[in-house]
């Protein structure tokens, strides 16, 4: 009789423990880079974190997924958008980063990445828009500043 009870504890343990696991945002892990790493990594150089260059991206459940940056480099005038993931994070789940320079349409970098997406265009003279997107579970969820900006 102890054996069936003690195994019946057991069985339902770990079936709680899986359900908690399975239920819960994989977000534990911690972003290991930052908006600037993340350019320097894809496109080389230095950058600069730009002046209302950052929105969070959250979820309807207030869930906070990422964040996403545009960040420019005065040496060569190109601007860069990095979307970093908070959820998920290791673990190759779509992300996407976007900018549109002024005078030209929207170009992403949108994959199954473990960290982030990043994308850089040229905009030397020029304003932009930028946007950031992470995949939550099976819905997108976005933020970016869709007016012109960071003009120069």
């Amino acid at each position: 009789m102890r054996k069936t009870v003690r195994r019946l504890a057991i069985s339902i343990l770990s079936v709680t423990v899986a359900a908690v696991t399975l239920a819960s945002p994989a977000q534990a892990a911690t972003n290991p880079f930052t908006a600037a790493q993340a350019c320097n990594n894809d496109f080389g150089g230095s950058w600069a974190y730009a002046g209302d260059g950052h929105r969070s991206i959250s979820a309807s459940d207030g869930t906070k997924v990422g964040d996403v940056y545009l960040m420019y480099n005065s040496a060569t005038g190109y601007n860069c958008v990095a979307t970093l993931k908070s959820v998920a994070v290791g673990s190759k789940t779509g992300v996407s980063a976007g900018v549109r320079v002024e005078g030209g349409s929207w170009v992403y970098d949108s994959g199954n990445y473990q960290y982030y997406a990043a994308i850089q265009r040229s905009a030397r003279d020029k304003c932009v828009m930028y946007s950031g997107e992470v995949l939550y579970f099976t819905s997108w969820q976005s933020a970016g500043r869709f007016s012109w900006g960071n003009c120069g």
